[in-house]
């Protein structure tokens, strides 16, 4: 398993929020559900992402265009940009307006629809959101920034350094059709379903977004095609429970080990033994939350001699013992 398949591995939805919105310009909605991460599909019209932080741009999507957002901080989606904010989407997508006054019934618009009336002239948005980090993993959500988005293909640039779409954002197109498709409908094990296509369209998008990066992209992303830092990334993740080295990684690497760390450390951004154990935490972090091995079992599978050795990393990085981090 590579890196990217390592992150993208991650993605469990579990009873996630998936809507079909439907909105009428002028409109803005401010978000504070709090969620560690949303995925916006423009099916039609356009709309602006704001994010709170004041230093950061707004970003304009557009029909076919894809978004991932990184919560918990607070946005704002809007068309045109300077539209004050008419509703609030909070914690458990509660839907209020500015006062306080519920609108989920009166924006009702049938199975997973919401907004305002349609016509030719609405932005319609598709909206999954992951309730849970846990959901994601840690890992994934610290490798993007708080928006990363995608032009859909065929589209001209996609931003102001005039990268054009990839041809890997195809899929999103032929993804989100079948999730406008599957998100009305009201059948027996539609929540499985749709939990699973919302985990095939975030893969998708950011797939398409690392592979358009270039040299703006994560450096284990570029490090991939480097001989050596490419060699040791997938000899860590194919047995992160060996006992590696520097020298034994050097070695596999056939380079000396003061290659290995200088090439590793500058396209990777951190020395071999220091991802190695950020990689052992993640594993272990997601073999508490989905499984019901001992700590011994999780120790030996991702590395640790002893229990005691991986609750004191694991507390070190987490801030929760192995114990505690499993109950919540």
């Amino acid at each position: 398993m590579d890196e990217l398949a390592g992150l993208l591995d991650g993605p469990r939805a579990r009873g996630a929020f998936l809507l079909r919105v439907l909105l009428a310009s002028p409109w803005s909605l401010r978000i504070e559900d709090e969620a560690p991460l949303t995925l916006v599909l423009v099916v039609r019209g356009t709309a602006h992402l704001l994010p709170g932080d004041e230093d950061a741009k707004s970003v304009r999507l557009s029909a076919g265009d894809a978004a991932v957002v990184l919560g918990p901080a607070r946005y704002t989606v809007a068309d045109p940009p300077d539209t004050p904010a008419r509703v609030v989407i909070g914690p458990d997508q509660r839907c209020t307006t500015l006062r306080g006054r519920p609108l989920r019934e009166t924006l009702a618009r049938g199975v997973r629809t919401w907004g305002d009336e349609a016509d030719l002239s609405t932005t319609e948005m598709l909206v999954g959101t992951y309730r849970v980090g846990g959901e994601v993993g840690r890992r994934l959500l610290g490798a993007l920034p708080s928006v990363a988005a995608l032009r859909a293909p065929g589209r001209g640039p996609t931003d102001g350094a005039g990268r054009a779409p990839d041809t890997a954002a195809e899929p999103v197109a032929a993804l989100t059709t079948l999730l406008r498709t599957e998100i009305g409908r009201d059948a027996p094990g539609q929540e499985v379903v749709l939990d699973r296509l919302l985990d095939l369209l975030l893969i998708a998008v950011l797939r398409a977004w690392l592979a358009r990066r270039g040299a703006d992209a994560p450096g284990w992303f570029r490090a991939r095609a480097d001989p050596v830092a490419g060699r040791a990334l997938g000899l860590l993740h194919g047995a992160p429970g060996r006992p590696w080295t520097v020298a034994a990684l050097a070695a596999e690497c056939g380079c000396s080990r003061s290659v290995l760390a200088r090439r590793f450390t500058g396209l990777v951004g951190e020395p071999p033994m220091a991802y190695l154990t950020g990689l052992r935490l993640a594993m272990a972090a997601d073999l508490l939350r989905d499984g019901d091995a001992t700590l011994e079992a999780v120790a030996r599978t991702v590395g640790y001699g002893s229990p005691f050795a991986l609750s004191t990393a694991f507390k070190r990085a987490y801030g929760l013992s192995p114990a505690e981090y499993r109950r919540r």
